[in-house]
């Protein structure tokens, strides 16, 4: 069990239209983890708890894409309904929205790359992040390894992460990857505040 304490915050990764099935990226059961994120969303809002959502938030022409050289289809081109949250995702009037890979020659799958994330965390006093969303091997897992570089304590929603798998395994490689970066798992049944 896990008590929520003053210097604790909740950082959510991409939920948006494109990376939900039938978007231009869509992750098999990015649905899945909507209710979850939602239930931690609410009880670190009660709590007056600070919350953080990460939008892909890309130029037309951004070296991710296919069509400029990169992996990936056309995604969260910023301000398409695509780059969006779903209207069932209601985060609270309070969150923080961060926009990143906004450059087109810049991939940038972690929170902290090219943001102020780590400057608007140290100046509330968060020392520990409840991280969650999408996708578990790409935009979580390198946001998890970067907010470990910088010394905070993390602990990884599993019920609210859901990976992309080109390869099968990819998901659960970075699941592990991350708890041996010291990331603790947690479910929301566990919090206890």
């Amino acid at each position: 069990m896990i008590s929520l304490t003053p210097d604790d915050a909740l950082l959510i990764a991409d939920i948006q239209n494109d990376f939900l099935p039938g978007g231009a990226l869509g992750i098999r059961g990015g649905d899945e983890i909507l209710p979850p994120l939602l239930s931690y969303m609410r009880r670190f809002h009660t709590h007056g708890l600070p919350v953080f959502l990460t939008r892909d938030w890309h130029p037309p022409h951004h070296c991710s894409f296919r069509t400029e050289g990169g992996v990936w289809p056309v995604h969260c081109v910023a301000g398409s309904p695509g780059s969006l949250p779903p209207a069932i995702f209601d985060a609270p009037a309070s969150a923080v929205i961060i926009y990143k890979a906004i450059d087109a020659d810049h991939e940038a799958y972690s929170a902290f790359q090219d943001t102020l994330l780590h400057r608007h965390l140290r100046a509330i006093g968060v020392r520990r992040l409840f991280i969650g969303g999408l996708a578990t091997d790409y935009c979580v897992l390198n946001t998890v390894k970067d907010a470990r570089a910088l010394g905070y304590a993390v602990c990884l929603l599993t019920d609210g992460i859901r990976a992309v798998n080109l390869r099968p395994e990819d998901g659960r490689h970075a699941e592990e990857e991350m708890i041996n970066l010291g990331a603790v798992p947690v479910h929301v049944e566990m919090l206890t505040a």
